[in-house]
């Protein structure tokens, strides 16, 4: 598969906070996704689970499904336990034809949380990451095996989060476990997404793009706010629209096949979802036929 552009629900409606956007029809979501140029479409809360009802509402607007989000606890369950909590979700994203799972630890996690800092969040020992990459390794190799492919979710507020945290989730796993390259989530985080995508190439699975607003960025880590204070402030935006070097990190993943989505979650009242939509497929779709990707 070459590269598409999909987007997520988030500009429109917000899964963690959900009365950002909570009165807008996933309709409109849809149709305004669909008339920004977007060939696929990410899950969201307000989709349907049902393989058929699910299927007809995508294509009645021409898009596929691209992934969507799984939290998971494997710190508190082994992957076997964590496959039957994941079996309706896997079967779902299969009869939709997706081959990519959006996969994050959630243990302990604070990023739904407005009341709790995000220096707050769960952290891992080395004893933790061994067995917490097994786990997944195990897991991953168990979706690959029915020919979905597990990409995990570097996240604000929880225990994949920085440098070190991503290193040492890569040094714990097998190549089955591959990586979702969050542009916006790196660079929260303080990590250059152009040297992630540098350092991890071979397992990048699929990739995020998201915009960040330098100085809300830093006024959220000084102020120490929570997650979703930072978002309701407008920390990310979409691609091209805050301080993000889109083209050296896509310089990097030349070669790379998959699904590109614009997941820049927003407070729809302050930034209006479509006209940020048809932005970010613009500037997203001139990066990315500049690097030759598309």
């Amino acid at each position: 598969m070459s590269v598409r552009i999909g987007a997520n629900p988030i500009g429109w409606s917000n899964d963690d906070m959900p009365e950002l956007g909570g009165e807008t029809p996933l309709e409109t979501c849809l149709a305004e996704a669909a008339a920004a140029g977007f060939e696929g479409m990410e899950l969201g809360n307000k989709f349907p689970r049902e393989p058929e009802a699910l299927r007809a509402i995508l294509s009645k607007h021409g898009m596929s499904l691209v992934s969507g989000w799984y939290s998971a606890n494997l710190l508190d369950r082994d992957d076997k336990a964590e496959m039957e909590v994941l079996r309706p979700h896997l079967d779902l994203l299969k009869a939709l034809g997706s081959d990519v799972l959006v996969f994050a630890e959630t243990t302990g996690c604070v990023h739904g949380d407005r009341a709790t800092p995000l220096s707050n969040r769960p952290k891992l020992d080395a004893g933790q990451w061994r067995e917490f990459g097994a786990r997944m390794t195990r897991l991953a190799d168990a979706t690959a095996a029915e020919g979905v492919r597990l990409a995990y979710h570097h996240h604000m507020g929880t225990v994949v989060e920085s440098e070190v945290d991503i290193d040492a989730l890569m040094a714990a796993t097998g190549p089955s476990v591959g990586l979702l390259l969050d542009s916006g989530h790196a660079t929260f985080a303080g990590i250059d997404p152009a040297a992630l995508a540098r350092r991890y190439r071979d397992r990048i699975a699929h990739v995020h793009t998201k915009d960040i607003r330098p100085a809300v960025m830093a006024r959220a880590k000084a102020e120490g706010w929570s997650f979703l204070d930072a978002v309701i402030e407008g920390v990310f935006t979409v691609p091209g629209d805050g301080g993000i070097d889109f083209p050296a990190m896509f310089a990097e993943l030349r070669g790379y096949e998959g699904w590109v989505v614009v997941e820049a979650e927003q407070d729809p009242a302050k930034a209006h979802p479509a006209t940020y939509a048809r932005l970010g497929f613009d500037n997203l779709n001139r990066y990315l036929t500049e690097a030759g990707l598309r």
